[in-house]
């Protein structure tokens, strides 16, 4: 679902996709998100949820023009195989100026999801 889009910021990323196996054993921590991740443990993390990750793309607004429409329905389909394939999802933040998104959710006992990057200057 996520083939084609990117995520719009100061530069426009694709998404990645990834599973981290057997790790919804234990509770997801922005400390353990960090060692998972390869950060820094003093790396700033801020947790949104789904809906207001995907604010700005995934509902659609009344100036869009027809392509900017058919990128909103993109990223609703997004938004909707994400519900249904995860439960507990959470976007992690991670960084400044240079955020490394993660959209993570549980899959059985894997966290699964996708990442991402936004260029917030």
């Amino acid at each position: 679902a996520s083939s084609g889009l990117l995520m719009p910021s100061e530069s426009d990323y694709p998404f990645t996709a990834f599973t981290w196996t057997n790790a919804a054993k234990q509770r997801l921590t922005t400390a353990r998100l960090l060692k998972l991740t390869a950060h820094a443990p003093d790396t700033t993390v801020e947790v949104v949820d789904l809906r207001t990750f995907f604010r700005n793309v995934a509902y659609p607004q009344p100036w869009h023009d027809r392509q900017q429409a058919m990128t909103v329905k993109k990223f609703q389909r997004l938004v909707k195989v994400l519900q249904q394939h995860l439960t507990d999802i959470r976007v992690y933040r991670v960084g400044t100026i240079q955020v490394d998104a993660y959209i993570v959710g549980r899959s059985g006992n894997n966290l699964a999801g996708l990442s991402t990057t936004l260029i917030e200057t």
